[in-house]
């Protein structure tokens, strides 16, 4: 992979959170507390991307995210194009490096990008002008680097330090892009002990995740837990395992109020979106006092906001950002 910062250390790209210092991703989530605002106030808003143009380059579908992204930046005062993929080019044959080559010469100065296929964000990366910067927005089953930081900012801001807690991730562990990410976050940061609970079939391989605990015991896996953050299950994962519909699915593994009573009483709980109700997290419990699940979508507009200005600032403008 390629450095994801410059000659003069300043974060150039965000492609993945390993590599990044605890002191630089605590200066991320300190920036994108300011940018915070309560219920009916009106958003946190900037200049810091003013004349810069934002390109959101969606190979695979997506809501949360990229209506995030766009928000974020057309809140620090950027240019943004949302491109329909089904229709542009790149769906007509055009290669992806003409896609990206064509957008610069547009003067397009970052890029977003969410693809199903592992690499593409690292390889546009590669390929771009010195002066063009390149965010990660979900890559394959490898990485979702904003995700990571949203979700340990969501457990800081009800939890504090992350260093002794326990957070439970329960759900398709192999497939997941959310769980390597926060897992990365987490071991940055510092976690009490991290748990990965999922079939058997969708467990992560032992090395995957150093560190963690693996089960497949959901009971017992939320067992006094600070943290549990369910994960969305799709239909054609759950075929390759030894459940064999969803209602058993949720039986064994969703997130109801009788399991989440397992759990330490001030236990806050979490989703990446979008939900399975009634498959890996019970509507009750999704709505329910505990849920932070909509914070995290707040918190997702925020670390963008804070990612994407990182990236375009100077290294003068925030020591912390410099390599370490």
């Amino acid at each position: 992979m390629m450095d994801q910062f410059d000659a003069q250390g300043r974060l150039r790209h965000l492609i993945t959170l390993e590599g990044l210092t605890r002191n630089q991703m605590l200066s991320l989530l300190d920036r994108a507390e300011t940018f915070l605002r309560g219920p009916g106030e009106l958003p946190a808003a900037s200049l810091a991307l003013q004349g810069r143009s934002v390109a959101n380059l969606f190979f695979e579908p997506s809501t949360r995210t990229r209506a995030s992204f766009e928000l974020a930046a057309k809140r620090l005062g950027a240019h943004v194009l949302s491109l329909d993929i089904s229709t542009s080019s790149r769906a007509k044959g055009e290669s992806l490096l003409d896609t990206i080559y064509t957008l610069e010469a547009m003067q397009c100065d970052i890029f977003v990008v969410r693809d199903a296929q592992s690499g593409v964000p690292d390889y546009i990366a590669e390929h771009v002008e010195d002066h063009v910067h390149v965010l990660n927005a979900g890559e394959s089953h490898v990485s979702h680097p904003t995700q990571g930081l949203l979700d340990v900012m969501t457990m800081r801001r009800h939890k504090g330090d992350t260093a002794g807690l326990v957070v439970t991730i329960v759900g398709d562990i192999r497939h997941s892009r959310v769980a390597r990410s926060a897992a990365q976050a987490l071991g940055t940061l510092g976690v009490g002990e991290l748990r990965l609970v999922a079939p058997a079939s969708l467990l992560p391989m032992p090395d995957e995740f150093p560190g963690a605990t693996i089960m497949s015991d959901a009971d017992e896996g939320v067992a006094d837990a600070d943290v549990i953050m369910a994960l969305r299950i799709q239909k054609e994962r759950m075929a390759e395992t030894d459940v064999p519909n969803r209602e058993e699915y949720f039986h064994r593994f969703g997130l109801d109020a009788r399991r989440l009573a397992r759990a330490r009483a001030d236990a806050i709980v979490m989703h990446p979106g979008p939900m399975n109700r009634s498959v890996e997290i019970a509507p009750d419990v999704a709505d329910g006092q505990q849920s932070v699940i909509r914070e995290q979508v707040t918190n997702g507009v925020a670390v963008r906001m804070a990612v994407m200005e990182a990236v375009s600032a100077s290294p003068a403008e925030d020591p912390r950002l410099l390599t370490e």
